[in-house]
């Protein structure tokens, strides 16, 4: 090990909370991996994503819980037993209403720290852009240890989002942050990345310059790029690969696609989800997350995958993918 990275390794057990390491934060607190079930790695049970001031600051949370209750039950009796809302800080992220949810509906659900820097950057809170990575990865580490605000809520992963092309300088300074943040704390980093294959190298360059692994970051929306070749190179280098965005109308290529993934030997670096949606603000009709348990598990099956390998996809992977623990280059 580089006195480098021994440096930042001995940084990263100074702040991180040892009692999570090897655990799955829920906003219940922190629960074994093993007892998570079938999980879904990127839904949002409620977001204000393109909602006017108005309409959230009208946001009303026992509705919202009335809303969300029959859907939530409805999946969990397909399955579900474990969702990771990636619903991030300044679109509607909301810790209490999320822990209403799990004794209502069984479900256990994950909330998360972070900056959402895709959509032209709408989301980016004005103090990104004079803080430093090292600030920003302070709010965020603070969040972990004392809970989001004063609801004692803690996170258990990253969240950030990048817009399309190469990163721009608020992009990085979140990518960094986040790199910072792992170190600190064992979270895991789901980046909002999409078909952009040369951000996918840029974030991958940060956190090695950051001292940490490529495993201990999620390719968030993988699916939409046109290639296989660089989702099998990011998974080659440990990174994790999001195929979300099930739809009927994509289970043809998420199959492919999948298939890929299997054939080169990255079958238990994937993980599935359908990034739905149980509530939006915008009035527009929320996007279900039923497609992997009706349409694309029996599809795989029919296709030659073990119930082992749907296991591993379902329950093992997301289990690993979002464990606390430090993922740093040796």
């Amino acid at each position: 090990m580089t006195l480098l990275i021994l440096l930042l390794a001995t940084s990263a057990t100074a702040f991180c909370e040892p009692a999570y390491q090897g655990k799955v934060m829920t906003v219940l607190g922190p629960v074994s991996p093993q007892t998570l079930g079938i999980f879904l790695p990127h839904e949002h049970i409620m977001s204000s994503f393109g909602a006017t001031e108005e309409q959230a600051a009208a946001y009303d949370r026992k509705q919202a819980y009335d809303t969300v209750i029959p859907y939530l039950t409805k999946v969990k009796s397909l399955g579900l037993s474990t969702l990771a809302d990636c619903t991030a800080a300044f679109f509607g992220r909301d810790p209490l209403l999320l822990k209403m949810l799990p004794d209502s509906t069984g479900v256990r659900l994950i909330t998360n720290t972070g900056y959402y820097a895709a959509a032209k950057d709408r989301y980016v809170p004005k103090t990104a852009y004079d803080e430093s990575p090292g600030q920003i990865a302070d709010r965020w580490v603070a969040e972990f240890v004392d809970g989001i605000g004063e609801t004692g809520i803690h996170p258990g992963f990253i969240k950030i989002g990048i817009d399309g092309g190469p990163l721009s300088d608020i992009d990085a300074k979140i990518v960094r942050a986040a790199a910072i943040t792992h170190r600190r704390t064992g979270l895991t980093i789901a980046a909002h990345t999409g078909g952009n294959p040369q951000a996918v190298s840029q974030q991958i360059s940060i956190l090695k310059e950051e001292g940490v692994h490529p495993s201990a970051w999620i390719w968030v929306h993988a699916q939409n790029t046109d290639e296989i070749d660089p989702l099998i190179s990011a998974a080659a280098q440990g990174a994790w690969i999001e195929l979300d965005a099930i739809r009927e109308t994509t289970l043809e290529k998420h199959l492919t696609y999948l298939k890929a993934l299997k054939a080169a030997g990255y079958l238990d670096r994937v993980l599935l989800s359908h990034d739905g949606n149980s509530m939006r603000l915008t009035g527009k009709p929320p996007r279900q997350y039923e497609k992997l348990f009706t349409d694309f598990i029996p599809l795989a099956r029919a296709e030659g995958f073990t119930d082992g390998e749907i296991e591993a996809l379902t329950v093992a992977n997301p289990a690993r993918a979002f464990t606390i623990g430090m993922r740093l280059l040796e």
